[in-house]
């Protein structure tokens, strides 16, 4: 089998998983955008996004995490021709997924209070929080749901209908914050942070329908649930379990960074917020290549075609890059009118601009990293994932953010966490890589 991994075969996969993977991050982020411009209690609003944000963010990545393994051992599959064998697993799949998210709800919703002062959240910001999160928690089942879904897409070698179903997803949050908190006249009255919440939540619900919508109509894949357990869920569940120590790694730091922008107070906190999510959404766009990464590497090495998988790597460095310069620039020509689009409030922006530039510089450094991370989510290299993840959280991005805390550099302290954060789980993935595939490519 010749896998075709020409630049427009990689775009035609990239640019839609592009589109689909910034549908979370822009709900954030439009959620940000919103309740930074209300004209009441705009500052502590934003700080109770930001650390609800930061908190859902953190059970999506541990959850969602299935995505990456479900398309793992799919596009394997089809690289080696065996399809038949996999259509009963996505089915059995999906059940695990929605059961451990129902019991996240239900564990976490009674303890929101001591959640978020976990968070170092207090007074008026803590209320916020609880307030947007009792709501908004609802929306989680829903996603990880999605999350399953487009993980059987990606494994088919379809990124199509994820982008559709994002598109639609975002346009929808976009239009019903705007009418939930602000309120339309004479129809809604304003709600706010709760508005906001809501929003979310019906865009979830609405991508979740679309989403079994179009896998039953357009994929031969059963949502017909086997009593037989599927003889590839020891793996798949191994695989998670992998994927979900790391991600508690990932979100230990993420923990770490809000934890801390929040103890310096509600200022530093809303500044952390907006910057943490221009930088999710820069990498999520930059996640179009590891999607496409992702999906062929699996691929390629159920077909066992090493030498195409190495020149892929090239390839997809080659167009992260550039992509990461891009973003970088545009932040860059656009530095003082991007914080005004989140805020007006000029105490939030000293400390945005303060360390706006971090974030801008990160972006090419983050796209070599998650094209690799994702090559090795689809080669099925958990363990390894999960190895470097720790030490670099653990190693690094601790340390580093406790130093330069002690020297008292607040957010510039936690960007300069981040940055060396990603080089230390970025190189050593390039080093195993060509370590593995150069060899069985020159044999």
């Amino acid at each position: 089998m010749n896998t075709d991994i020409s630049f427009k075969r990689i775009n035609k996969l990239a640019i839609p998983a592009l589109i689909a993977g910034i549908a979370e991050p822009l709900l954030s982020i439009t959620d940000t955008a919103i309740i930074g411009n209300i004209n009441e209690n705009a500052t502590e609003s934003l700080a109770a996004v930001g650390i609800v944000g930061a908190y859902i963010s953190m059970l999506i990545w541990v959850f969602g995490q299935i995505r990456s393994a479900i398309s793992s051992i799919i596009s394997q599959y089809v690289g080696a021709n065996k399809l038949d064998e996999i259509k009963t697993l996505p089915a059995q799949a999906i059940a695990i997924i929605v059961v451990c998210s129902l019991l996240v709800v239900a564990v976490s919703y009674p303890f929101a209070k001591q959640i978020f002062q976990f968070y170092n959240a207090s007074g008026q910001v803590l209320t916020y929080c609880i307030t947007y999160f009792k709501i908004r928690i609802f929306g989680f089942p829903f996603s990880l749901f999605v999350f399953a879904i487009f993980g059987i897409f990606r494994g088919l070698q379809n990124t199509f209908y994820p982008m559709i179903i994002a598109i639609i997803g975002a346009l929808l949050n976009i239009v019903l914050d705007l009418a939930f908190v602000y309120g339309i006249e004479g129809f809604i009255e304003p709600m706010y942070i709760e508005g906001a919440a809501y929003a979310s939540v019906i865009a979830q619900i609405t991508m979740a329908i679309l989403s079994i919508l179009l896998l039953i109509k357009k994929t031969d894949i059963s949502l017909k649930i086997e009593t037989k357990l599927h003889q590839e869920i020891p793996k798949l569940l191994g695989m998670i379990g992998n994927l979900f120590i790391r991600t508690i790694a990932l979100n230990t730091a993420l923990y770490f960074a809000t934890a801390y922008a929040t103890g310096y107070g509600k200022e530093y906190i809303a500044a952390y917020t907006i910057g943490l999510n221009i930088w999710l959404l820069g990498a999520f766009m930059v996640d179009g290549y590891s999607s496409a990464g992702n999906i062929l590497a699996g691929k390629l090495l159920g077909a066992k075609e090493y030498k195409t998988l190495v020149l892929l790597s090239t390839k997809l460095i080659k167009y992260g890059l550039i992509t990461g310069i891009i973003i970088a620039t545009f932040g860059f020509l656009f530095y003082n009118f991007i914080g005004l689009i989140f805020t007006k409030e000029p105490l939030v922006l000293e400390q945005f601009y303060h360390v706006f530039w971090i974030v801008i510089i990160t972006q090419p450094i983050s796209a070599i990293t998650f094209i690799f991370d994702g090559m090795f989510k689809g080669m099925g290299f958990m363990k390894y994932l999960r190895n470097v993840l720790i030490f670099s959280t653990g190693f690094v991005f601790i340390p580093t953010l406790l130093f330069f805390d002690w020297l008292d550099c607040k957010l510039v302290a936690i960007w300069i966490a981040f940055t060396l954060w990603i080089l230390a789980r970025g190189i050593p993935l390039i080093i195993k890589f060509r370590r593995t595939f150069l060899p069985l490519a020159n044999s």
